[in-house]
């Protein structure tokens, strides 16, 4: 028999009655006796599937509704309509097998206690899913290892960096070695190199243990490194389900080519290869038809001031930014959704 799929989703829903009314006194004591409530679709019949193992970016703007859709998959939120399974369990069940199975980390809530050490919350977490004594300490070893948490455990949190914080947040969630992790904006606030850590952190994770990634985030770094699959989704709608290249290609099909110059430079001579993007005395940027880049690759090579090229695919926040430049309108209603989804 096989494994069941670690997320099965099908036409799942989700609606909000929001409270809406003018500013003013008035406004405010008439609302006291009658209200107008408006409609929001947080998610619209959304369908998608990951299998065991798999790292998938789950991708949309503000307001899309990708908080929305972790929180029913945790089972924090019941869906209006639909259903979503994961690893076989109904979510909003809150069965113990489940809550054992899974973790959710927000990047811009935590669990550790303040005025104490993260080691105090390992503790706590040890005992709340009844962890053994040796998992514990094999699990923890190998969360310090992998984390490089060493002295920053014995800490008060309140002392820790917002960087050392988050590594000792994915800690506690991951001491029960779930198999299922769903990780909203896990690197939100941090600099680049605690960036590099976490993404590193995350992959070894799902490697060694083949653990399944659910991952969003606004940083696109995260998702090109971490995820060859990702999920797209618009006002709660689906609107891409594949892999990153193909996504990337179907928004933006041009190449751009980075130059790098050795001498005075030409303008007129680079335009000959395709639209300028950027140029200045050191460097351009062109962006090139693909069926057109071997050509202008040789034109390029050719010219005496060139001293570099380098090919790339357009940046990633660009082409994000072109798929969702049509949903700028709906995005107050959707975060009305998600306003509500924390009250």
């Amino acid at each position: 028999m096989s494994s069941p799929l670690a997320v099965e989703v099908r036409a799942l829903s989700k609606t909000y009655e929001v409270h809406e009314r003018p500013p003013g006194l008035a406004a405010a004591l008439r609302s006291v006796f009658r209200r107008k409530y408006k409609t929001i679709h947080a998610v619209s019949d959304l369908s998608f599937t990951v299998e065991p193992g798999e790292r998938v970016g789950f991708l949309g703007p503000n307001g899309a509704g990708k908080t929305t859709t972790l929180k029913m998959l945790a089972g924090l939120l019941h869906p209006t309509a639909g259903e979503a399974r994961i690893a076989g369990y109904v979510p909003r069940r809150r069965e113990a097998a489940f809550l054992k199975s899974i973790t959710l980390v927000m990047g811009q809530k935590q669990q550790l206690l303040w005025d104490l050490p993260p080691a105090d919350t390992f503790t706590m977490n040890r005992a709340i899913y009844e962890v053994s004594d040796a998992d514990f300490a094999e699990t923890l070893g190998e969360l310090t290892e992998l984390l490089d948490l060493g002295a920053i455990m014995k800490k008060p949190t309140r002392q820790l960096s917002l960087g050392e914080r988050m590594k000792c947040e994915l800690a506690a969630a991951l001491l029960h070695r779930p198999q299922l992790l769903f990780l909203d904006e896990p690197t939100i606030g941090l600099d680049v190199a605690m960036q590099l850590t976490v993404r590193e952190f995350i992959r070894q994770y799902n490697e060694r243990r083949g653990a399944t990634v659910l991952l969003t985030s606004h940083y696109m770094d995260d998702v090109a490194s971490l995820c060859p699959r990702v999920v797209v989704i618009d006002q709660g709608r689906l609107r891409y389900d594949g892999d990153l290249p193909s996504l990337v290609r179907s928004i933006q099909p041009d190449k751009r080519v980075a130059l790098r110059f050795s001498g005075s430079a030409d303008r007129e001579a680079v335009a000959r290869a395709g639209t300028i993007v950027d140029f200045d005395a050191a460097h351009a940027v062109i962006q090139i038809p693909r069926v057109d880049l071997r050509e202008a690759v040789g034109h390029l090579l050719g010219l005496s001031f060139v001293a570099d090229l380098t090919i790339e695919d357009p940046p990633l926040e660009e082409v994000m930014r072109e798929l969702f430049s049509a949903s700028k309108p709906a995005e107050a209603d959707a975060d009305a959704g998600t306003q509500a989804d924390s009250a």
